[in-house]
């Protein structure tokens, strides 16, 4: 395959083609089947390797909300956000003060897109508010678990977050939201409503596990798209009428353009249809050289805390793995930064030691640093003509 200048290869997660079948619900449509939680997806899902364009490259084409699904937009400029932002930064966890601060921050604020438009918001639903914690190359970097808003992983397949047609939507409105909102889905559209449901993505912090998405207008829905039950209980409190979410998942196929944002901060954020929009964690060329060097700086750490010079200078004498000549800028940096502080460790063990705290602090920095941490929240939004 070859690549234009700001693009890279990843593996993304589908769903196999051996679990698709015809939909008995609605005729016409396919239905993927139901996996049980906690399915190792790499046995479950079919990992194709594809080509993302890269957003923050200026040569990248820059794709728009109505047409492909979703956009970037500039949040630096709403403070409230901001502030709210940095409270989940420094706690590490969505509190119930934060999440109150974030959906305040955000009714009735205006989000610009890039052709003049604008999005009103006019609701953030409770429902919907999460931070994701994700580790390099699926390290799990939650040992708690999930809880609430918090402790959830990096979605590791491609999917959408909701039908129109499905639950809950159904029994929220009443049968009501395709009349409102705009959608498009394999055998139905609303082009006309103003009204839309989104989903508002930030990033924390984004070096690795960046959230993929794909140009809406290069799926074939008919032959890619599937519908999907997804069982919520686990982390969603619902009824048993409630207890699935009708969702979408998809099958690859090489027409399918991608898009990511290598360089990305809580200044700017994604905003995508939560009602088809594919989407998913990927995993970035380079990310298993930065999962092991986490672990040895993990390790490092422990023998620091312990003074224990020998074991210091065995963990740091391991040649550091190498990276692949193609990725972005902020693995090779962040690559960078780890393999400095190894080596530190291994030409200054006694020193490393002694001082203690202050390089374990920066260890630990560099250690965090390489977690994707990120906000998402789901919007009632207008669009608002220029």
């Amino acid at each position: 395959m070859a690549l234009s200048p700001s693009q890279l290869l990843a593996p993304l997660g589908f769903t196999r083609a051996v679990d698709v079948a015809p939909d008995k619900d609605r005729p016409g449509l396919l239905r993927a089947r139901t996996l049980a939680f906690g399915v190792d997806p790499h046995e479950a899902f079919e990992f194709r390797s594809c080509a993302l364009n890269d957003c923050a490259d200026p040569r990248a084409a820059v794709p728009r909300l109505e047409q492909a699904g979703f956009e970037t937009v500039d949040v630096s400029g709403n403070e409230r956000l901001q502030q709210a932002l940095a409270i989940v930064r420094d706690e590490d966890r969505v509190s119930d003060a934060a999440a109150a601060a974030l959906r305040e921050s955000l009714n009735g604020a205006q989000l610009c897109l890039a052709d003049g438009k604008s999005l009103r918001i006019e609701h953030v639903a409770e429902e919907g508010l999460i931070q994701r914690r994700a580790g390099p190359n699926g390290l799990d970097v939650n040992p708690g678990g999930m809880d609430g808003a918090n402790g959830h992983g990096g979605a590791p397949t491609i999917h959408a977050d909701q039908d129109v047609f499905g639950t809950p939507l159904k029994q929220l409105m009443q049968g009501e939201a395709p009349k409102l909102f705009r959608h498009q889905t394999p055998d139905a559209r609303n082009d006309d409503s103003s009204l839309f449901l989104l989903n508002l993505w930030i990033p924390i912090q984004q070096i690795t596990r960046p959230l993929v998405l794909m140009d809406r207008r290069t799926l074939d829905p008919q032959r890619h798209q599937l519908r999907y039950g997804l069982p919520v209980t686990r982390f969603l409190e619902r009824d048993d009428e409630g207890s699935v979410n009708d969702i979408w998942t998809f099958l690859p196929d090489s027409a399918q353009d991608w898009y990511f944002r290598s360089a990305m901060g809580p200044d700017q954020a994604y905003v995508f249809d939560t009602l088809g929009e594919p989407h998913g964690a990927c995993m970035l060329p380079g990310e298993d050289a930065l999962e092991r060097l986490y672990l040895d700086l993990g390790r490092a750490c422990e023998a620091v805390a312990a003074t224990n010079i020998d074991t210091l200078q065995a963990i740091a004498a391991e040649a550091p793995p190498a990276l692949p000549e193609v990725t972005t800028v902020p693995v090779r940096a962040a690559w960078q930064r780890m393999t400095d502080l190894l080596a530190e460790a291994r030409t200054r063990p006694a020193e490393v030691c002694a001082s203690g705290s202050h390089w374990r602090s920066r260890a630990l920095a560099a250690m965090d640093a390489v977690i994707r941490k990120s906000v998402e929240m789901r919007l009632v939004a207008t669009l608002v003509a220029n």
